[in-house]
C-alpha cells in the first residue's frame, strides 16, 4: 500500500442523524463530488437544492422492507470494496457499469438509546442496524481507497481534512477513520450482544466505552491513567479541579457506602475505607458524628450524603480540608460556602449506582463477578447466645454489618449509636483488625462499653470474642460457618454478649 494521496469524486452519504451534516454536504458540492443518497438523507440534501442521486435509481431495485433494505446490492459494495489498483477488480466494475465510491458517509441507528427508553423489543430489534453496519465494515476494509466516516463526532474532522488538502485524502486520513469506523462497530456489536445476553448470560464479557477521559496520572504519578466511561450521566461536577484517578475510585467506594442507607447518613472515606460514618436526624449532625469517628483520618478524604448539604452542614464541613463531597443536592448558601475552595471537587449526584458486575484484570485474564449486593438485618439473624440483642443493639448490628461490608479483609467495625467509633481494615489477622478498631476508638475518645461489633468473616478461633468482652462490647455480628462456632458462642455466653450469625460473608480484597 502506497502513501498515496485519492482525490473524492463521489460519496455515498446515508444517516440517521442529520444534525451538523449540511456544512459537510455543501463543501462537498463545491468541490465537485457526486453524492448518491437514500431516504431521510436524499430529501435532506435535495431540501438543500443540491444535487443527489437516489441509491435506489443506481441499483434499479427499490427500498423494501418498510427500509430494512436500502443500500445492500452489489453496485454498492463493489463501488466501495473495489481495490482501485486491482486490474481485475477494475475490469469488474467496468464489465458491470459499476462506478467507484470514494467517501462513505454512514451511522447508526441509535440501538442503545432504544434500550435506555423503552422495553418495547421489537422498537429495539428494529434499531439494529444491518445496511449501515455492513457499509461501515466495507469501506473501512478498503481503507487503501475508500475513506470512511462513521459517526457524527467525526464531521468536523472531515470538514477539516477537506479544507486541507481541498478534497483529497491520503493513507494515513483514511486508515485513521477506518480504525475509529471498526471502533464503532465493534462497540455497536457489543451492545447488541449484552442485550442479548441480559438473558441467556452466555459466559463472554463484551465492554466497550466509546468516551475516554485522560487523567493527570493514575494511581501515582508514574503511572498513566485513563477513564472510560460516561460520568456526565452520574453526576454534574459543581466547583473544583479534575477527578483523579484515586478521586474516582474513593467516590465509587462513597457511593457504594452511603446507598446502603436509607436514613439521613454521611460517610468519610479515605483509600476506599470509612474512617468516619454516622446516621443522624440532620445533615450537620450526621457529618459532626462522622468526622468525630476518626477526624485525623478524615483529612484529605472523600465526603459523601445522601441528603441535601444545607447551610448548616456547609459551615460545620468547610473547615475541614478534603478532596471530594458528593450529595444529591445543595442549598444556593450551601454551595456559596462550598465554593470558597476553589480546587474543592463538588458533586450533585443525578441518579444511583446501577452496577450489576465488577471486573479485576489480573494475570493473564479478568475476573467478572456480581456485586455484593446482600445486606443482612436483624430479620436475618440468628441470636445463638443465650442473650439476645436488644431492639437497639439490633439497629447497630445492622449499621455495623453495613460498614464492615465495606472495608478490605480482614474488617471490624465496632458501632455505638448509629455510628462509627472504631475500625479496623485490611489486616492480615483478625485480631489485629479488632485491636485497631478498639486502640482508635480509644484514641478519639469513646466509651467502648456497650458498643457493638460487627466482622465480615467468621471468627476461627474465639480469641477476637475474648478481647471484644473485655473490651465492653455487649453484641456481635458475624456470619458463622467455622468448624469452631462453638466455642466463639460460649465464649461470648461466659461473658454475658449477644451475638447473631448472619450467614453471609463479606469479603473485599
Amino acid at each position: 500500500m502506497s502513501n498515496n494521496s485519492k482525490k473524492i469524486h463521489s460519496a455515498l452519504i446515508s444517516v440517521y442523524h442529520k444534525d451538523n451534516l449540511e456544512p459537510i454536504v455543501k463543501q462537498l458540492n463545491a468541490l465537485g463530488v457526486k453524492i448518491y443518497s437514500t431516504g431521510g438523507t436524499l430529501k435532506f440534501i435535495q431540501d438543500l437544492s443540491i444535487p443527489a442521486i437516489a441509491v435506489e435509481s443506481t441499483i434499479g431495485f427499490p427500498e423494501i422492507l418498510d427500509g430494512r433494505v436500502k443500500t445492500l446490492h452489489p453496485v454498492i459494495f463493489g463501488g466501495i470494496l473495489a481495490r482501485r489498483d486491482n486490474p481485475n477488480d477494475m475490469a469488474q466494475l467496468a464489465e458491470h457499469g459499476i462506478g467507484t465510491l470514494d467517501l462513505v458517509i454512514v451511522d447508526l441507528y441509535p440501538f442503545e438509546d432504544t434500550v435506555k427508553s423503552t422495553n418495547d423489543a421489537d422498537e429495539i430489534i428494529e434499531k439494529i442496524d444491518i445496511g449501515g453496519i455492513s457499509l461501515i465494515r466495507a469501506a473501512a476494509k478498503n481503507f487503501n481507497d475508500t475513506l470512511i466516516v462513521s459517526d457524527r463526532n467525526q464531521y468536523n474532522d472531515l470538514i477539516r481534512l477537506l479544507n486541507e488538502k481541498n478534497g483529497s485524502t491520503d493513507l494515513a486520513d483514511r486508515k485513521s477513520f477506518a480504525a475509529k469506523a471498526f471502533m464503532t462497530s465493534s462497540h455497536y456489536d457489543s451492545a447488541i450482544f449484552n442485550y442479548f445476553n441480559a438473558e441467556l448470560e452466555i459466559p463472554a464479557i463484551k465492554v466497550s466505552y466509546s468516551t475516554a477521559k485522560s487523567l493527570r496520572y493514575g494511581e501515582n504519578p508514574h503511572q498513566v491513567g485513563t477513564y472510560y466511561g460516561h460520568l456526565d450521566e452520574l453526576f454534574d461536577v459543581l466547583n473544583g479541579k479534575e477527578l483523579s484517578y484515586n478521586n474516582l475510585v474513593d467516590v465509587d467506594a462513597s457511593l457504594q457506602i452511603i446507598s446502603e442507607f436509607d436514613e439521613t447518613t454521611f460517610a468519610i472515606i479515605k483509600h476506599t475505607n470509612s474512617c468516619g460514618l454516622a446516621s443522624r436526624s440532620t445533615v450537620k449532625d450526621a457529618y459532626e458524628a462522622a468526622l468525630a469517628g476518626d477526624p485525623t483520618s478524615a483529612f484529605g478524604g472523600v465526603l459523601a450524603c445522601n441528603n441535601t448539604i444545607d447551610l448548616d452542614a456547609a459551615n460545620a464541613i468547610n473547615s475541614l480540608f478534603f478532596e471530594v463531597i458528593s450529595a444529591p443536592d445543595y442549598t444556593n448558601e450551601a454551595l456559596e460556602v462550598l465554593k470558597s475552595k476553589k480546587n474543592r471537587i463538588i458533586l450533585k449526584l443525578k441518579k444511583p449506582l446501577e452496577q450489576k458486575k465488577m471486573f479485576k484484570s489480573l494475570l493473564n485474564g479478568v475476573l467478572e463477578q456480581t456485586l455484593d449486593k446482600s445486606t443482612e438485618n436483624a430479620e436475618n439473624f440468628n441470636v445463638v447466645t443465650k442473650i439476645s440483642p436488644s431492639n437497639e443493639q439490633m439497629k447497630d448490628l445492622e449499621f455495623a454489618i453495613k460498614a464492615v461490608k465495606h472495608l478490605k479483609s480482614n474488617g471490624i467495625t465496632l458501632v455505638k449509636n448509629a455510628q462509627l467509633i472504631g475500625m479496623g481494615c485490611g489486616q492480615t489477622s483478625r485480631v489485629d483488625a479488632l485491636e485497631s478498631a478498639i486502640k482508635k476508638a480509644k484514641a478519639f475518645g469513646f466509651d467502648t462499653n456497650g458498643a457493638v461489633m460487627a466482622s465480615e468473616a467468621f471468627f476461627p478461633f474465639p480469641d477476637c470474642v475474648s478481647i471484644s468482652g473485655t473490651a465492653g462490647i455487649v453484641a456481635i455480628a458475624q456470619p458463622g460457618g467455622s468448624i469452631k462456632d462453638q466455642d466463639s458462642i460460649l465464649e461470648a455466653d461466659k461473658n454475658g454478649q449477644a451475638m447473631v450469625l448472619t450467614g453471609f460473608r463479606h469479603f473485599k480484597h
